[in-house]
Parts: structure tokens; C-alpha cells; sequence
């Protein structure tokens, strides 16, 4: 399948206003957002002339850490090139969905975390034939998979389906905007690079469907597991796999996080213990959460808590939640 959009349609000023519109959402209050929207259609244009003539040139970043759980590096744009990302995001984005499998959750319209989880409850089911046999399931993440996406391999993957020389000249200024090592990384703050890791691991995907023939698999971000009746089958295609990630797209699966366990005993994915007949979130999730309402009573995060743990068996754990929200809130 090949791209029909053009350059014109990605940097059309009509496209670069819903871009702003999109990424504005949210956003308002922020000074760099409230500067930029003083002369708004001023930028806009400025933006289409630079892109017209091809003289666009990408920005730099600016730097800061978060715990979510584990310590991650953001590194995030400028307005100027944040619109730029979203519109070139609102052109790429529903012809590459058409491409992907649809077992990849992540940063997706239809999709989501929520949707990972039931998917993986539906397979066991079926793999386990209703729990009367054994579920086996091969647990693998890619080691630092954001700093390690190579540009040349990206830009590669994305020419197999665009034509158009100016668009990859744009992408090409996107993905080589930041380095994690010299021809390496995309940077977590991007919106492009949400969609530029589902693209990166789409060829992997199909692969993992039509030549290890993994009728259940499921892949959120650089997670993903295989379930299998066969422990064996599993245990001999971790080297396939290994091969391929490390042949195709220089990318290593992280030593210590490769597992192949039943899933009556709990199998950990994404935050959560799966068991047969119910799913409990992770110690360490459950912890962290505890903290950040004690140090944060907050109506919004409790909220947002509550929400999440909805999608398990957490009843006792909401009323934690609950009381230690009413305790801080009186304070």
C-alpha cells in the first residue's frame, strides 16, 4: 500500500489549524502555548512559508525527567514544531493504522490499555480451551527500545510506503531532530514518536502472525506476548525472534524481562497479574498509587485511580484509595 497524501495536504494551512486546534486541547494555560496563540495565524503562516520552500528546520528539545514507575527522559519540542508533529500526524496516522495488525493496543484510535487486557483474559480462554488445559505465555520486552530505534531503518521502513520525496524530506527532519546515540533514539515526547514505534515493530508483527504462525500474540509499546499451549514451541522461538528483533531492526530483547510462565500461576502484563478468574494490579503499581494520594489528595488523581481500577478486582483497594483521599483532603 502506498500513500496517496501529498506534501501540500500535510502542510496546507487548513491542516496546520486543525493541528493546532488538536494540540491546543489541554494546553491553554501554558506561557510558550499563550505566546504562540497571541499571533496565531502570523505563526501558522510562517510555518506553511518554511515548509513551502523547504526550509523548515526542526527545533531543539528541552529535557526533563519523570517516575512512571520507572525513570524516563522526555524531551519536548517547541509549539511550533508540536503543531507541525500533529499535523503531520493527522495525514500519516489512519493510512498506517490500516497496515497494522490488530493485535497492537498502543497509541491507537479503538485501542488502548483496557483493551490489551481483555484481549490477553480472551486468548487464554481460548488457548487454555475455558482453563480445562495449560496456558503458556511467553512474556518478552525490547531493551530501551526508544533509544535504540535506528533512523535509517525508520526512514527505510516508512519509504516502502511513501513516494513522495518531500514528505520523507519532513520526516526524515523530525526523526533526526533528536539522538539518543549518533543515528539512534526517538525522542518520548513527541507525538510522532508514538506512531514511528507502531511502524518501527509493524514489520515484526506480521512476522510474528505469518511466519512463527503466533495466532496469539498481542503487542502494547514495546511489550508483547505469545500464548501457547506448546512451552516448547515457545522456548525454541525466542531465538527466532531474538534473530529477527536483533537482524531486522538492531533491537535486543532486555535479558531479564523474557518469560515463559503459565498463566494459572499470574502472568504480569501491563501493570497487572492476570489469573484464570480474576486480575490484581502489581505490588509496585499498588504502592506507588498509595504514595502519590498521600503526598497528592487530589479529587483528579483519585479519579483517575478509581478508574483504572475498575478493570480489575481492586474493591479493597479503592476503599484504601478512598479513605486516604478523605484523610489528606481534610488536612
Amino acid at each position: 500500500m502506498q500513500l496517496i497524501h501529498t506534501y501540500e495536504n500535510i502542510i496546507s494551512t487548513e491542516n496546520l489549524l486543525a493541528a493546532w486546534q488538536e494540540f491546543v486541547r489541554g494546553k491553554r494555560r501554558k506561557q510558550d502555548v499563550q505566546e504562540f496563540s497571541l499571533r496565531l495565524m502570523d505563526n501558522i503562516l510562517a510555518i506553511h512559508e518554511d515548509l513551502a520552500q523547504q526550509r523548515y528546520t526542526h527545533g531543539g528539545y528541552y529535557a526533563f525527567r519523570i517516575s512512571d514507575p520507572k525513570p524516563r527522559d522526555i524531551h519536548k519540542a517547541s509549539v511550533r514544531d508540536r503543531v507541525l508533529h500533529h499535523a503531520i500526524y493527522r495525514i500519516l496516522y489512519p493510512f498506517f493504522d490500516r497496515i497494522f495488525i490488530a493485535d497492537v493496543y498502543s497509541c491507537r484510535v479503538g485501542k488502548g490499555l483496557h483493551k490489551a487486557l481483555n484481549r490477553f483474559r480472551s486468548f487464554a480462554y481460548k488457548v487454555s480451551k475455558n482453563h480445562a488445559r495449560t496456558c503458556w505465555v511467553l512474556k518478552c520486552d525490547i531493551k530501551k527500545f526508544f533509544v535504540s530505534v535506528d533512523h535509517k531503518a525508520l526512514l527505510s521502513l516508512l519509504a516502502k510506503h511513501i513516494r513522495d520525496e518531500r514528505i520523507l524530506w519532513l520526516l526524515q527532519n523530525v526523526i533526526e531532530s533528536f539522538h539518543a546515540t549518533p543515528g539512534k533514539g526517538l525522542p518520548l515526547g513527541n507525538l510522532t514518536s508514538q506512531l514511528f514505534c507502531n511502524i518501527y515493530l509493524n514489520e515484526f508483527d506480521h512476522y510474528a502472525k505469518q511466519v512463527f504462525k503466533a495466532r496469539h500474540y498481542i503487542r502494547y509499546g514495546d511489550d508483547f506476548v505469545i500464548l501457547s499451549g506448546d512451552r516448547e514451541w515457545l522456548e525454541k522461538l525466542i531465538s527466532s525472534i531474538r534473530d529477527f528483533l536483533r537482524n531486522r531492526l538492531e533491537l535486543e530483547l532486555h535479558p531479564g524481562k523474557v518469560s515463559i510462565k503459565t498463566f494459572a500461576s499470574g502472568v504480569d502484563f501491563l501493570g497487572w497479574v492476570h489469573f484464570p478468574d480474576h486480575r490484581v494490579l502489581r505490588r509496585a503499581t499498588r504502592r506507588r498509587m498509595l504514595r502519590r494520594i498521600q503526598e497528592q489528595p487530589l479529587l483528579k488523581i483519585c479519579k483517575s485511580y478509581l478508574g483504572l481500577l475498575q478493570h480489575g478486582n481492586a474493591a479493597h483497594l479503592q476503599e484504601e484509595l478512598l479513605n486516604l483521599y478523605r484523610l489528606g483532603s481534610k488536612v
